[in-house]
């Protein structure tokens, strides 16, 4: 066994590898930008090295500079983890033409397995099933012999990223650009497949690992049917929907996927699968790497998969044969990212924007069956959060003896989660996890998209306002004298009033960029503007922002964090609220609100990467103006109705804040009239 290893990456899942590297004795050497130089996984290795700026083509993506680390602190062998160089060729071969040991699979089945286009054509002589699909240069012409609707997806890739299904033939030119500039800036290569669209697809994959010594064995499968943007959020194993034959098949062609490639290490091989026809499994790609989902996998079987990609790199044989490979129970995860969740005017979709900030409280749950990897610290001063990177912070995985029971402790850990001062996705998660679909594992890729507009609250709940509002009438009650103890009776906001009720305290209100709401307070009852009075009141827990707040008959936890000068941070079952002092914002509600709606601005902190207009143009409703990037993801910018471009404020590589405006477009008179 190697005795230091370099981590070749940041956040949750080099803090996780560091785990296990400590508990094998093993120094752990962290690599950080200037981005992260205060991060959790820099604290916790036993040693750290700078590589570059915060850009990750700076830093986390420069071999040169991860080579250059790893000489420079005596490591013996770099792990990738997953995202950055993990899945590249190149920096393999790199690692060990230096002479040191590459956590992960040969180089040659990194780039085999890498390219989906020749991946597809390996297993499938080796007979495994795969998608019906196509390449070349006339993709278009390609993907309309296949019929509508067709999946774009990069050949280089994985994760989701560059992925797009498209219905329309109409569509399909504007798409595959936008396909292969979204490959090329993640992958740097815009070569594309496309693949027939399976309806309501489940996609189901299977953790192999596979030693030197020609052992291959799978270790079950992993259901990861709920996703977004063709990117997961939830996973689960085993699979609600495999029997135990289709289980046994399944394993058996992702071991003759993991041998037709000469594989070595852990790795995934991925099957899209028909929910109403399992056994109608094809094979999508195979994931070189270790996955961001392998908790559950680690939990149903009791390996850790780490530390076997250590003893597999070091040469050591694998010890289990396959039939002493057992699952049992149940576990799930959860991605906890940085986000925002935004129902569209229409209600037809809700759109997940980038969230950006520093973390003012960190609250992560703990308990019977509850796991937490997280690059989140919650030090002094809070994590900053940027747009630099992805938006994954942590994953809450819950395991337990069944699905009903690691769902509804799953469920609690979310409700539990605190994250204050970025927005997350932690209360939609929790939301979802109840839906009578999950609940029922009636599970397809399409679900989410489809529930989501359900999930989102349109409105802030009462709750929330009511516990704003005692938190800052308890803020009026005096401090009692220093030296006697003694407070005041007259100045306590009891609302005492000679012969009649208590009278009632306002406290106006209002989340950023929405209407004002005043809450009335007096002694154990809030009312809602001009709602009935409804019994509250205040229980402090068990330590600073830890309260629990009783509503209308129901009791709520929830943890707060001031936000100096007028804001008040408040997170109540996995959601987080900023709330506000009416007064303070008087006038106030963002840049759009003020320029009216021929102005775009923009929908996240990020970076302009494609501007398709110039100031004169005349455009069309919907027509695509801008394209936004942040943290991987785009986010088109598009004409809000027929007009002319009068104001164009960004080129592209501008970076944006958070409603900055981009441009303006003049409506037509025949817009304002309709």
């Amino acid at each position: 066994m190697m005795d230091s290893v370099l981590v070749a990456n940041r956040g949750e899942i080099a803090v996780r590898i560091i785990r296990t590297l400590r508990r094998l004795g093993i120094r752990a050497v962290a690599v950080y930008s200037d981005a992260d130089a205060g991060a959790r996984h820099v604290r916790e290795a036993d040693a750290a090295v700078r590589i570059g700026p915060a850009p990750a083509t700076d830093s986390y993506l420069s071999v040169e500079a991860l080579l250059d680390a790893a000489r420079r602190t005596g490591a013996q062998a770099v792990h990738p983890g997953y995202g950055f160089l993990a899945e590249n060729a190149a920096f393999a071969r790199a690692v060990t033409g230096a002479g040191l040991t590459f956590v992960g699979p040969p180089a040659d089945a990194i780039a085999l397995m890498g390219d989906k286009i020749r991946a597809k054509e390996t297993v499938a002589a080796a007979g495994v099933p795969v998608v019906p699909g196509a390449s070349g240069a006339e993709l278009a012409a390609e993907a309309r012999k296949l019929g509508m609707p067709v999946l774009l997806k990069p050949s280089a890739g994985g994760g989701g990223k560059g992925m797009r299904l498209v219905r329309e033939e109409a569509a399909l030119e504007e798409e595959i650009a936008a396909a292969r500039r979204q490959a090329l800036a993640a992958f740097g290569d815009d070569t594309l497949l496309v693949e027939r669209w399976i309806e309501a697809p489940r996609h189901i994959e299977i953790q192999v690992l596979a030693d030197g010594h020609g052992t291959v064995l799978h270790l079950g499968e992993r259901e990861c049917s709920l996703q977004r943007r063709h990117q997961k959020i939830v996973e689960e194993a085993p699979s609600p929907l495999l029997d135990a034959a289709t289980r046994a098949a399944m394993g058996e062609a992702a071991v003759a996927a993991a041998r037709a490639c000469g594989y070595r290490g852990a790795g995934t091989v991925e099957f899209i699968v028909p929910g109403a026809d399992p056994g109608a499994y094809c094979f999508m790609e195979m994931n070189t790497r270790l996955q961001v989902e392998h908790p559950v996998t680690e939990l149903v079987t009791g390996l850790d998969l780490v530390e076997w990609q250590l003893r597999i790199a070091a040469g050591q044989p694998l010890p289990l044969r396959q039939d002493a490979v057992a699952l049992t129970g149940h576990a799930v995860e959860a991605r906890l990212c940085a986000e925002t969740a935004r129902v569209a005017e229409d209600g037809s979709r809700v759109d997940f924007l980038p969230s950006a900030g520093r973390v003012r409280l960190l609250r992560e749950p703990s308990g019977e069956g509850v796991r937490v990897d997280s690059g989140l610290s919650g030090g002094p001063g809070g994590d900053e959060v940027g747009t630099a990177y992805d938006p994954m912070l942590a994953k809450i995985v819950a395991y337990g003896p069944d699905r009903p029971t690691a769902l509804r402790r799953l469920r609690a850990a979310l409700g539990k989660t605190v994250v204050l001062g970025v927005d997350t996705n932690a209360g939609f998660l929790r939301r979802l996890l109840a839906h009578e679909r999950v609940a029922a594992g009636e599970l397809d890729t399409g679900l989410v998209d489809a529930a989501a507009p359900e999930l989102v609250p349109r409105r802030v709940p009462e709750e929330v306002y009511a516990a704003a509002a005692l938190l800052r009438h308890a803020a009026l009650e005096p401090a009692a004298d220093p030296a006697t103890g003694w407070i005041d009776p007259f100045a306590v906001p009891s609302g005492w009033r000679l012969g009649d009720a208590p009278a009632w305290t306002a406290h106006p209100l209002r989340m950023p960029g929405r209407e004002a709401v005043t809450a009335w307070v007096r002694p154990g009852e809030v009312r809602i503007e001009d709602g009935d009075p409804v019994p509250a009141r205040l229980l402090t827990g068990g330590g600073p922002g830890d309260v629990h707040l009783e509503y209308a008959g129901s009791t709520y936890h929830f943890a707060w964090a001031p936000e100096p000068p007028d804001g008040l941070w408040l997170g109540l079952g996995g959601d987080a609220w900023q709330l506000r002092a009416h007064d303070a914002l008087a006038g106030a509600g963002g840049a759009a609100a003020e320029a009216g709606t021929d102005t775009l601005t923009a929908p996240m902190p990020g970076t302009v990467t494609v501007v398709k207009a110039a100031v004169g143009d005349e455009v069309s409703a919907g027509q695509s103006l801008l394209v936004v990037e942040a943290m991987k993801m785009e986010h088109l910018i598009t004409a809000p109705h027929a007009g002319t471009v009068t104001t164009l404020d960004v080129t592209p590589g501008t970076t944006v804040a958070m409603d900055q405006v981009l441009a303006q477009v003049a409506a037509h008179k025949d817009e304002e009239t309709a």
